[in-house]
């Protein structure tokens, strides 16, 4: 017979297992629960991110004609417009150029000043949307019987051109304000070269922050160790000689000591400026 010791201990042993078995069944459902939640969590992280990636590539209903990727050859440009309330008088505004403008060819700009011509050399596989801006401004007049208003014969070497409102006699403390009605992105900054703006190079200037190109640009008429934040429009293929004429006369220091310079004292207007057809 079973002694009454024997049959406790029989009781406990079988309390014992029944407690492990619960711990384990418990600790199986914490498991599957822990699980569960990860994996929703995992979710809520998928959908997120396509959600943010719909959002950060425009992938709206809305915005269809937005989102279509350009054609073959063509670039996607990011002209934008300047909010009225932001547009001095100086700003000549002549709506916007398309947003899809060509990445292939070769452009001559031809500058037909009252010193002669100056021609250049613009790669719009370098420069695309900043050529297509330049070809766009061209078609509408928009640097005819303007001055280039500022030369920098310390330093950097260069005459600044480009701004619609230097016109007409004399000189006005606004030069140098004036631009299209919209900006547009930095491109071709010359980041490996030393020095970034060689003699020759054509670039655009800008307010130091980023997106903020218009139509000013300014030829280089000696190696310029300007900061490599100016867009390479092109290389002057001639007239660079007209150019360095200019700043042998010098300049009226009307811009010293910032940014530096002055007006020109011998004047280079430019009659007319066009851009060529692409080629190749």
């Amino acid at each position: 017979m079973t002694s009454t010791r024997e049959r406790q201990r029989a009781a406990a042993r079988a309390r014992l297992e029944k407690e492990m078995a619960e711990r384990a069944a418990k600790a199986r459902k914490r498991r599957q629960t822990t699980a569960i939640v990860s994996a929703a969590a995992a979710l809520v992280l998928v959908v997120a991110g396509t959600v943010w990636l719909a959002v950060s590539l425009g992938g709206d209903d809305d915005n269809k004609s937005d989102t279509a990727a350009p054609a073959a050859g063509a670039a996607e440009c990011a002209y934008t417009a300047l909010p009225t309330e932001q547009r001095p008088p100086q700003i000549k505004d002549v709506g916007v150029p398309s947003n899809e403008q060509s990445a292939k060819g070769v452009q001559t700009m031809t500058l037909d000043t009252n010193l002669g011509p100056i021609t250049a050399k613009v790669d719009r596989s370098l420069v695309p949307c900043t050529a297509g801006s330049f070809t766009y401004l061209a078609e509408k007049n928009f640097f005819d019987n303007t001055k280039c208003h500022r030369m920098v014969t310390e330093g950097i070497k260069v005459l600044q051109c480009g701004d619609p409102s230097a016109t007409g006699n004399g000189w006005r403390p606004t030069d140098g304000q004036g631009g299209p009605s919209y900006r547009l992105p930095e491109e071709n900054l010359p980041t490996d070269k030393r020095p970034p703006y060689p003699e020759g190079v054509i670039a655009m200037a800008n307010s130091g922050q980023p997106g903020s190109t218009g139509s000013q640009f300014f030829i280089v008429y000696g190696d310029s160790p300007l900061d490599a934040t100016y867009t390479v429009l092109g290389t002057v293929t001639g007239g660079l000689d007209i150019v360095k004429d200019v700043a042998k006369a010098g300049d009226d220091g009307a811009f010293a000591p910032q940014p530096g310079g002055g007006h020109p004292k011998k004047e280079l207007i430019i009659k007319d400026l066009t851009m060529s057809n692409p080629q190749g």
